[in-house]
């Protein structure tokens, strides 16, 4: 029979809001990127011009950038808050 301190549930504990936390935190930045790409939708209407493909291909680059650290930052996140009593 495995039973745990006080200690672990208390850090348990922390770990579970710590990681809801970092949820929210994701699912704010999904909102804000989903939001962001219906605006730049605008712009596939409209014939583009050189400058605004390279500004367009610049600003997906750097979103797909940003997916790629957030999601390796929360997998290490994951990671490391894995607590077993």
């Amino acid at each position: 029979m495995l039973l745990c301190s006080y200690a672990d549930v208390i850090y348990t504990n922390q770990a579970v809001k710590d990681i809801e936390a970092s949820y929210d935190a994701l699912i704010y930045l999904l909102e804000s990127i989903e939001r962001f790409l219906d605006r730049l939708g605008i712009y596939t209407k409209i014939p583009p011009t050189t400058a605004m493909v390279k500004v367009l291909v610049k600003i997906i680059v750097e979103l797909l950038s940003t997916l790629g650290l957030v999601t390796k930052q929360m997998k290490q996140k994951w990671t490391s808050e894995f607590v077993v009593c």
